[in-house]
């Protein structure tokens, strides 16, 4: 048995500027000074993506550690006293509570946490998103663990031809289910296309069983019972060597989706993938972005990170989503550009029901 290695991707929106596109420098600062050098990790990186801060850290602790966790929300804190100084917009807006309990989920950040023995190469790459929700993960992540059309892999390597085991999460009612693939594909989808209530939180090489992704599935409304800001999940997902290629595991986010998100966590959008330096969403706070940053592991050290959404090849799919964006903005406040009824964040409609509550005749 190897060294047991944690990565932990914990992240949080705790001040924006200006208004809801980007991190101020100073904070990302603080983050780094708070993280850097901790005797409670092998390694860190902070970045960014859009106004969320994402720590990402490597240790020896399990998943789940109170001292890791208790790091990630003390430099949330600090970072929030920062944003207030500079009167940034929404400081602190992630974080749900005063006092940390031991454990930081259900306070707001999001958290995607994998323990794993080093491969001989160990290849990762950590997605993170911003002006979306967990469910955008659902469509990635099964193109790349079960589409042969997408990951060739699964045809062609003996090491992923029995498939993959997927757990999906119940956001509502807080249950679980595992699905096999590629036996219970159709089933599989019956729940993942409903992406608002059914994630994709983890999936296991069917064989090794080895972890193979993980990803955060908070919801910060049904957290917080109100509006708080969207969720801008995280995911990480392991490569090469029984685990899909580096490129299939990008390949997905060429064809943009349209994902829930933007404009005040109440509109309908491409997913636009693009490098760290553009990840600053900015028309109609948007369209939602999503960066990838790929790291080799070598005994819990982070050897990187290559920003892979800054090759030219991705080109194709920013033009694809700022067209798809300029059709959906033409949709106004019609759905299918605004989210239904039940899925928005922001909604006057009680208050309007409320007031025409006289007007309202019955049909006969």
């Amino acid at each position: 048995m190897g060294k047991k290695i944690t990565l932990s991707v914990i992240k949080a929106d705790v001040g924006s500027y200006v208004g809801h596109s980007n991190v101020y420098p100073a904070l990302l600062e603080k983050a780094r000074g708070m993280v850097s050098g901790s005797p409670l990790l092998i390694d860190s990186y902070v970045t960014h993506v859009g106004d969320d801060i994402n720590l990402i850290m490597t240790h020896e602790f399990e998943r789940n550690n109170g001292e890791i966790h208790q790091l990630a929300w003390d430099t949330f804190l600090a970072c929030t006293e920062v944003a207030k100084k500079l009167k940034l917009y929404g400081a602190g807006q992630d974080l749900l509570s005063d006092a940390f309990s031991g454990n930081i989920k259900g306070l707001g950040p999001g958290v995607a946490e994998m323990t794993i023995e080093e491969r001989r190469s160990e290849p990762i790459i950590v997605f993170m998103a911003d002006k979306t929700e967990p469910g955008a993960w659902n469509l990635p992540l099964y193109k790349i663990f079960a589409d042969p059309f997408n990951t060739s892999g699964l045809v062609i390597d003996p090491s992923m031809h029995e498939g993959f085991l997927f757990e999906v999460r119940d956001l509502i009612e807080n249950k679980k289910v595992t699905f096999s693939a590629p036996e219970e594909i159709y089933d599989l989808l019956v729940f993942i296309g409903t992406r608002g209530r059914y994630c994709i939180k983890s999936i296991f090489h069917k064989q090794t069983g080895e972890i193979a992704a993980i990803s955060s599935t908070q919801k910060l409304n049904l957290l917080a019972g109100r509006y708080v800001g969207k969720d801008d999940p995280v995911l990480i997902v392991r490569c090469q060597s029984g685990m899909p290629a580096v490129g299939e595991a990008l390949e997905p986010f060429a064809n943009p989706q349209l994902v829930s998100g933007w404009m005040r966590g109440s509109h309908c959008g491409p997913l636009m993938p693009v490098s760290v330096e553009q990840s600053t969403p900015t028309r109609f706070d948007g369209p939602p972005r999503v960066i990838a940053l790929g790291f080799q592991l070598c005994e819990g050290k982070l050897i990187g990170p290559q920003d892979f959404f800054k090759d030219v090849a991705f080109d194709q799919a920013r033009q694809t989503a700022n067209f798809i964006a300029n059709y959906m903005r033409s949709q106004g406040p019609f759905e299918p550009h605004r989210l239904p009824e039940n899925e928005m964040e922001y909604t006057t409609m009680p208050q309007v029901i409320k007031k025409l509550k006289d007007r309202f005749e019955k049909v006969r």
